[in-house]
């Protein structure tokens, strides 16, 4: 099937705001996934379905919440498949250094009506691993409470739209459920 590419470039963005930007996401599953969307995570398991994902993000994200979503590109072909290739990045607590990241890649098939019925979520587990290890001994060294602070201080050199609030408590999601 093909899908026109601005139709699938705004659901993309949607999907990217209201995700990795904004953090909301009771308001990215309804939003952004057919009701029996498959989301193939290689490394944390595949779900099946809305709110199945659903049931995963909400925790998942609340266990790792000092990692945000750094935008580096996307693509979109004919087809209404997405790609995007981005850092997942927690800030580093030693002052004036760099964040501590590693990649990843995301491939989205559109299904029509601004939702996707696929994501296939790709990382490395040795390279999540030993930036997990690398964050906790510089949090231990430099400031033990800093993961719960939450910082997203460096969104990287994407376009406007993948910029995000400086905290999580400053994202459209802490906002939504203050």
């Amino acid at each position: 099937m093909t899908f026109d590419r601005d139709e699938v470039e705004a659901a993309f963005r949607t999907y990217w705001q209201l995700g990795a930007v904004g953090e909301d996401w009771d308001a990215w599953c309804d939003t952004c996934f057919t009701e029996d969307v498959t989301y193939i995570e290689h490394i944390l398991g595949s779900k099946q379905g809305r709110e199945s994902v659903r049931a995963w993000i909400k925790p998942t994200m609340a266990d790792y919440g000092e990692i945000y979503t750094a935008y580096e590109w996307h693509m979109i072909d004919d087809g209404g498949r997405a790609v995007v290739y981005m850092q997942n990045r927690r800030d580093n607590p030693e002052p004036g250094a760099p964040p501590i990241d590693f990649p990843g890649m995301t491939v989205l098939q559109y299904a029509g009506n601004g939702q996707f019925s696929l994501e296939e979520d790709f990382w490395s587990l040795p390279e999540g691993t030993a930036t997990f290890k690398q964050y906790v001994d510089a949090c231990k060294k430099f400031d033990p409470e800093f993961r719960h602070k939450r910082t997203r201080r460096n969104w990287g050199d994407g376009p406007d739209w993948t910029q995000g609030a400086t905290t999580y408590d400053g994202s459209a999601g802490a906002q939504r459920h203050a």
